[in-house]
């Protein structure tokens, strides 16, 4: 065991929300549960609300609303802390969201959201990936969301395989990942007149046979892009050039996201599907603070 156990009543969990008053909001993906929910800081699971569908991912603004990728037909949802749906967007008209996976404020105050591009039903069934997986067709894209309105701003990029963890450096550079190849890509989102775009790293360990790949990931306070490489069963952290420079090991072979804890320094939590559980690591550094934009105030 290399991270302490928060807490293990939590069904295939994703999306961590860490609060400056220890508690922790995430997602549950099985269909057993399929909620939102919340670890206080003694360990003890509280189901927030339902947002329909498969939760996938999740942020926070700065009213302290949650937002959730996959709700009810793969929308994006709006959900106060008390389990009110706020407000729900289904994607383009006539082109709607596949698989919402992933999500990050932006520091200009607009969602930006990942699409894996491909439903979840034909991928995964529970926890059992299709075979084909390398090569079946994904049409992965990434969202860039007016919250207020819930509009389609821009399609920052398309045709990515299994597009999934998001998270924006300190430099208001976005970076995005491709589960199927390994890949982290950097986006200049404000270049002119177009977006300019690169390979910025790969965190896959060799040539495995199974299916590995990034999931979430979130820089550290150290500059360092730290990503839960999914079946590989560690944190590969990538340096300032993209170079891996640490491959951190976690309790589970399936750990699905990582996020800093901003009530203790220098501590990141993980959540892990295959163990259906949030550990704890020590780590050298903390997180980078999270742009968290005033969207709208619950009345």
């Amino acid at each position: 065991m290399v991270g302490r156990v928060i807490c293990g009543d939590v069904l295939e969990p994703e999306g961590p929300v860490c609060m400056p008053d220890g508690n922790i909001y995430l997602v549950e993906m099985s269909k057993n549960r399929s909620c939102v929910s919340m670890v206080d800081a003694k360990g003890k699971r509280h189901e927030i609300g339902r947002p329909g569908g498969r939760p996938n991912g999740l942020t926070i603004d700065g009213d302290g609303n949650l937002w959730i990728a996959g709700g009810n037909n793969e929308t994006l949802v709006s959900m106060a802390q008390n389990g009110d749906i706020i407000a729900e967007y289904t994607g383009p008209d006539g082109d709607p969201f596949l698989w919402p996976n992933d999500l990050a404020f932006g520091p200009n105050g607009l969602l930006y959201m990942t699409d894996s591009g491909i439903l979840p039903d034909e991928f995964i069934d529970g926890q059992s990936i299709r075979k084909d997986y390398k090569t079946c067709p994904f049409n992965g894209r990434v969202f860039e969301i007016d919250p207020k309105t819930g509009k389609i701003i821009r399609v920052i990029d398309k045709d990515l395989k299994f597009t999934n963890g998001i998270a924006f450096d300190s430099n208001d550079k976005l970076y995005v990942n491709e589960t199927i190849t390994g890949n982290v890509y950097c986006y200049d989102i404000f270049s002119e007149p177009s977006i300019n775009k690169e390979v910025f790293g790969n965190v896959i360990d060799g040539t495995p046979e199974s299916f590995v790949g990034p999931d979430g990931m979130a820089f550290g306070s150290d500059g360092y892009l730290y990503c839960a490489v999914f079946g590989q069963g560690n944190i590969t952290v990538l340096g300032l050039n993209g170079e891996v420079v640490n491959r951190i090991k976690t309790n589970g072979q399936r750990p699905t996201n990582i996020a800093f804890l901003e009530h203790q320094e220098c501590k990141a939590v993980i959540t892990d599907l295959g163990r259906c559980e949030i550990e704890e690591l020590q780590l050298k550094c903390s997180g980078q603070r999270l742009h968290k934009p005033l969207v709208r105030k619950i009345k």
